[in-house]
């Protein structure tokens, strides 16, 4: 391409973002060229319109518009889902019709027989939401602000429950610490930001009865993939888990598959303040005490070992390894 306008390279990067997929026919000119009909991701494109592409067999080659024969694929979207428990404060009216001032606490089984009227309220409140919804609002630097399209929380009715879902757009594939990384934003959006603004909306009930939902609560409050909240995760390892190392207490992050650790910023040198940092993680994702040992064990001797297995750890009130003490 040899000249190309401002306006023509921006309508062309608005139509191919990031991660769109990329089908080559033929490289005619270059001396090394990718074989024809191999698929790539594409990563940007630059100023003179050169499309960079990370091709599927690892090399990175661009292609040049008017010289390059191909095609661009739809960008590829999966759904990830973020569960997390659902409580509400029921007001309900005395004989007189006021309002009594302390409201009865319901759970999300009780909550089921309002979810016409939580979705309704929610649906409303969400119509001011931008085109990105929550990713409007996320200016962390790194590549999960480009693969997070889209989020926004929801209600869905899950094993006689009703359950608080963050619904997100994924461009591409999350790495484990991306995903951790997105969980953690997304707590604090259910506490903090649009989910302080939507326990404050009153859902007005037949009868005159009062409901106000709440996101996030601090009593036992936990966020969980789909696989993790519906499946049968108390038998499986976690995708990561946090931990701390027996030499010298730090905060680590360990991932299944993968051997060793990676330590976590923000570790403190008080050994006690890193323990309480790894067991407030993990209980909020749900990975219990005998996981993250089975966790541990197969970080530092392999994952094939039959002992990494959370059954063996179960029965056990105070691990042998160092840094790991629970009561």
């Amino acid at each position: 391409m040899e000249h190309i306008s401002k306006e023509m390279l921006e309508f062309i990067r608005q139509q191919n973002p990031k991660g769109t997929r990329i089908r080559l026919y033929s490289m005619p000119d270059d001396p090394q060229p990718i074989e024809g009909g191999s698929l790539g991701t594409l990563q940007f494109i630059d100023d003179l319109g050169t499309f960079h592409v990370k091709w599927d067999n690892g090399r990175t080659l661009g292609l040049v518009v008017g010289k390059d024969s191909f095609s661009t694929l739809p960008p590829q979207f999966h759904e990830l889902k973020l569960y997390m428990k659902l409580t509400g404060d029921h007001f309900s009216r005395d004989e007189w019709g006021n309002l009594y001032d302390d409201p009865d606490i319901v759970n999300g089984k009780e909550l089921v027989r309002y979810q016409g009227d939580i979705q309704k309220r929610m649906d409303h409140y969400r119509e001011s939401d931008p085109e990105r919804g929550l990713m409007e609002y996320y200016d962390e630097p790194g590549e999960i602000g480009d693969k997070v399209q889209k989020a926004e929380f929801d209600v869905e009715f899950r094993d006689g429950q009703l359950w608080g879902v963050a619904k997100c757009q994924i461009l591409g594939e999350l790495t484990p610490r991306e995903t951790e990384s997105l969980i953690e934003y997304i707590t604090g959006q259910a506490s903090d930001g649009w989910g302080e603004g939507f326990e404050q909306q009153d859902i007005h009930l037949f009868g005159g009865d009062i409901l106000n939902v709440h996101l996030w609560n601090g009593d036992d409050w936990t966020i969980m993939t789909e696989e993790e909240r519906f499946g049968n995760h108390q038998q499986a390892l976690p995708k990561v888990c946090w931990s701390t190392l027996p030499s010298d207490g730090s905060l680590i992050l360990i991932t299944r598959g993968e051997m060793g650790y990676k330590p976590c910023p923000g570790s403190s040198q008080n050994l006690e303040v890193n323990r309480r940092s790894a067991d407030y993680h993990n209980r909020r994702r749900g990975i219990t005490h005998a996981q993250e040992e089975a966790m541990f064990l197969g970080s530092m001797v392999g994952w094939d070992t039959p002992g990494v297995d959370p059954k063996l750890f179960e029965r056990r009130k105070e691990p042998e390894m160092g840094g790991m003490k629970f009561e």
